[in-house]
């Protein structure tokens, strides 16, 4: 299988657990550690070099379904980077040693992926790696691989600028039945902010496609609250 060793593509998979927003992280092998001793990153975007034979969208796809063996998901392009030094001293070869090929100067694509957390994210594609979940503000603090978190917080910032223009893009991240409470939440975790209870829902009531549910919480130590659904517009 050819691949193409001068473009990648690297997925930021948002998802929520009803208190934080978080970002879907690889754990890389820790058995690939470069021939002088270098110790890598070990967390990084699921990503890939793509192959000769695919477009941006399929290896996209191919990524998310190789690393969460979920489909059918959201996912949109939102930024290519390519500063001459993205990578670090100990990532190109880490690379290099993975797919057999000499990488030269890597220009990543980057894509967001919004799920529900419910959804099971399991690896499918056999490779030694595993998945975590991690609160968005701490990676701050985490040591990623080549500029990850650089990726990271430009994909937060396009969501909350995307939302203003498609606010349905929230209901992405939620489970088909929440509280209003949860989408609050939610919405107060993306753009940093602590919104007026009232007049958060006042908007909400006005968006196409809410509906209140009968239902209510069950096994709670507080007023149960109502469930509400979204029905996603048809274009």
């Amino acid at each position: 299988m050819e691949y193409n060793p001068q473009v990648s593509v690297d997925c930021v998979v948002f998802g929520f657990d009803g208190e934080r927003l978080k970002v879907l992280l690889v754990e890389r092998d820790t058995d690939t550690a470069g021939d002088d001793g270098t110790v890598y990153n070990n967390r990084k975007l699921p990503g890939s070099i793509i192959r000769q034979d695919e477009d941006l969208d399929s290896a996209a796809y191919r990524i998310l379904e190789e690393y969460t063996g979920l489909t059918n998901i959201y996912l949109h392009q939102f930024q290519a980077f390519g500063k001459p030094q993205r990578s670090s001293a100990a990532d190109e070869p880490w690379l290099e040693k993975i797919h057999r090929l000499k990488i030269s100067r890597l220009i990543t694509v980057a894509f967001i992926a919004l799920i529900k957390l419910n959804n099971k994210v399991k690896s499918v594609s056999g490779k030694k790696t595993s998945v975590v979940w991690l609160n968005i503000e701490d990676c701050k603090n985490e040591r990623l691989a080549f500029d990850h978190k650089e990726i990271i917080a430009a994909g937060l910032e396009n969501i909350r600028r995307s939302l203003k223009f498609e606010p349905w893009l929230m209901f992405e991240l939620l489970p088909k039945k929440f509280t209003m409470s949860q989408l609050r939440t939610l919405h107060d975790t993306i753009y940093q902010t602590r919104s007026d209870v009232r007049n958060f829902q006042k908007r909400v009531m006005a968006m196409e496609g809410i509906s209140v549910l009968a239902e209510t919480e069950v096994g709670v130590p507080h007023r149960a609250a109502r469930y509400f659904t979204y029905t996603k517009r048809r274009k």
